[in-house]
């Protein structure tokens, strides 16, 4: 889920080498942060949270293949 998550965000941003990607996994559920520049925060999130609602239908449809739970958070830095 990890690679599937750091292929889309590099695509969707503008500084991809910034794009940083850590999974921890549990018994039956993942938990993947995800952090990009501050400048491409908008093109991840996407309006209204479109963007980011599709990359986590995304994962969420290749997580159920494995029988997983899969929670992504976009991880804001100040």
């Amino acid at each position: 889920m990890k690679e599937l998550v750091e292929m889309l965000a590099k695509h969707l941003v503008n500084h991809p080498d910034q794009v940083e990607v850590k999974e921890t996994q549990g018994d039956t559920a993942s938990v993947i942060e995800l952090r990009v520049a501050v400048e491409d925060l908008g093109r991840i999130i996407g309006k209204q949270g479109r963007t980011a609602k599709s990359i986590r239908t995304l994962v969420n449809a290749a997580a159920s293949r494995l029988n997983r739970k899969v929670v992504l958070e976009i991880i804001e830095d100040k």
